[in-house]
């Protein structure tokens, strides 16, 4: 329900806070005051139209705000689930939507803080509210709703869900044939390129850490030279006289050096440690001159080895501009190349897979949308019953309303167990369309084709009255339903509205005294005039208020006592029909 609609400088409001009721809330007040502004105010709210027109003069932007309580039926149970989607579900079932209008014509709209879109706003604002009025925004005039209707009616959500979750496998499984065979021309070019590029990888047997290796290697091999000429002058000063008269190998000096210092320790022990040092360095270093020498002996120009080193890091080269910076990216690619051909591969049997579930796809989705288009029939029958009773008690008798339930063949649609095959969307293979003729003669027209907005009103008010109890959770609105209806049909509009308002919280704007007494909550619109600015004001009526206001509708501005009894009257007489209604319920 909304419990709170504020709204700041839209059209001649400057600033109105409305705290509404749950059941009947009637809205009343001489034309032009601004009563219809308020439902325009709530339509803007949840569509989020930019409309600088309807920003109040002299201000910047107009302001709206609505505070909607969630019940806990089932008929939320989607706007819920959606809410959650977008994480915008708050724990305490309050929905706060808010929208601003801005003289350059923008605008922002947010729910419960968070900004929205506007197609994401107007999928939230249908399953809130449900306006019928003078502007023609009637719900019952689009095809979804009337679907909605029917099947809420039919009890029909749970199968037609269960149909559109297979729908919506078999769209998806169709799309991925669709996919491979879209791409089946360039399959075989696609796979021969992937073969090649594999090939070039797999022969070229690379290792990770051989490029560092190889040049590593071809260092070596391109300084042999330098490399002998360096280790034999390493191995001279270790351990071999090179035959020039100043010079003395390492190790020649180093054994002198020990002879020394074993004369010494035969004196003082103390030095027994220093001398096994010089000792050990004698040794090893003998042993490193002797693995330089074998080194300088091994180091050898090798034409052959050198050539096959840079053939390879050629190789290598050539490959990593076509595979990647470095050996290791390509062997991640040889690896996504040997993926993807093998996906190639399967792609013929997932083809075949694919074709065979397509087909039990359909059968079965054939099957659920015969079965529910099978009982939105059955259910035409009580409904068209139902409405046609309704109508009668709105003294619309002459009206016949019948529910068309059409399907359109199509070869490659789903099949029915008789063998047709028919075209299907998410809701199943039905087209539904609701029918009246409004007057005796008349043939059978779409809804959208009655021309009279009061009448579109109550047969609007006559069906939501004959699926109050399968229908319930939106708001309903009903702005100036009274349009050409006298006295006695007001008061059965009258009644009409309030057995409505015990499923849902509705809202009217009325001029008919007979429909106005059976609120539960009476607001008042009227216009005041400030310095040289006109407001409108909503004020909300009970007690003496709310008698007055009744006596001005029965009788005008100039009423008497006798008005004013009849006002009480006729209060005191629908309070009583409502005392037993309650009572009975």
């Amino acid at each position: 329900m909304l419990s709170e609609l504020r709204i700041k400088n839209l059209g001649i409001i400057e600033e109105i806070s409305w705290q509404l009721s749950d059941g009947l809330n009637i809205i009343t007040g001489e034309t032009g005051a601004g009563k219809s502004l308020l439902i325009d105010a709530l339509e803007l709210l949840l569509s989020g139209k930019p409309d600088a027109e309807a920003i109040r003069q002299g201000a910047d932007e107009a302001q709206i705000e609505g505070i909607f309580k969630l019940d806990q039926t089932a008929a939320f149970s989607f706007l819920k689930e959606l809410l959650v989607q977008k994480d915008l579900y708050e724990d305490d079932d309050i929905l706060v939507i808010t929208c601003r209008l801005r003289k350059n014509g923008s605008g922002v709209s947010r729910i419960n803080g968070h900004t929205v879109t506007k197609s994401f706003l107007h999928q939230v604002g249908r399953l809130l509210v449900d306006v019928n009025g003078q502007n023609g925004t009637f719900s019952l005039l689009d095809g979804k709703s009337q679907l909605e209707i029917l099947d809420a009616y039919a009890d029909t959500i749970g199968l037609r869900n269960e149909f559109t979750a297979k729908a919506d496998e078999l769209q998806k499984k169709k799309q991925e044939l669709h996919n491979l065979e879209q791409n089946e021309r360039d399959r075989t070019q696609r796979e021969e390129f992937l073969k090649y590029q594999l090939n070039e990888l797999n022969q070229a047997q690379l290792q990770d850490g051989e490029e560092e290796e190889l040049e590593q290697k071809k260092k070596i091999l391109t300084s042999i030279e330098t490399l002998k000429t360096y280790s034999i002058e390493v191995y001279q000063a270790l351990y071999e006289d090179d035959g020039s008269m100043n010079s003395t190998p390492v190790v020649d000096k180093l054994s002198a050096t020990a002879r020394i210092l074993k004369k010494l320790v035969d004196l003082d022990p103390s030095l027994k440690e220093q001398l096994k040092f010089v000792e050990d360095a004698v040794a090893g270093l003998t042993e490193i001159a002797r693995d330089i020498q074998s080194y300088n002996e091994n180091l050898n120009f090798d034409l052959d080895s050198l050539e096959k080193t840079d053939a390879r890091l050629e190789l290598i080269r050539q490959l990593k501009r076509k595979y990647g910076a470095t050996i290791a990216e390509m062997l991640a690619f040889q690896k996504k190349t040997a993926e993807d051909l093998d996906g190639l591969t399967h792609n013929t049997e997932r083809t075949v897979q694919l074709t065979k579930e397509i087909a039990s796809l359909r059968l079965e989705s054939g099957r659920i949308a015969h079965q529910l288009s099978r009982d939105r029939v059955k259910a035409t029958v009580r409904m068209e019953t139902d409405v046609k009773k309704e109508l009668c008690d709105l003294n619309m008798s002459q009206v016949i309303f019948k529910i068309s339930i059409d399907q359109s063949p199509d070869a490659e649609g789903i099949p029915f167990p008789n063998g047709e095959c028919y075209s299907f969307n998410d809701k199943g293979a039905d087209s539904v369309e609701f029918m009246a003729s409004t007057n005796p003669g008349e043939e059978l027209k779409p809804l959208i084709s009655i021309a009279s907005t009061g009448e579109l009103s109550r047969f609007t008010l006559a069906l939501k009255s004959a699926l109050a109890e399968t229908n319930t959770g939106r708001v309903l609105i009903f702005d100036e339903i009274d349009i050409g209806v006298g006295g006695r049909s007001g008061e059965i509009l009258g009644k009409k509205l309030w057995n409505l308002g015990l499923q849902h919280q509705v809202i009217c704007i009325t001029h008919l005294p007979q429909i106005a007494v059976f609120a539960d909550a009476h607001f008042g619109v009227h216009k005041e005039t400030s310095g040289d600015r006109t407001l409108t004001m909503l004020q909300t009526l009970d007690g003496d208020l709310r008698i007055r206001e009744l006596t001005l509708m029965l009788s005008g501005p100039e009423y008497t006592a006798a008005s004013l009894k009849n006002a009480k009257e006729l209060m005191q007489k629908v309070c009583t029909w409502k005392n037993s209604r309650q009572k009975g319920n």
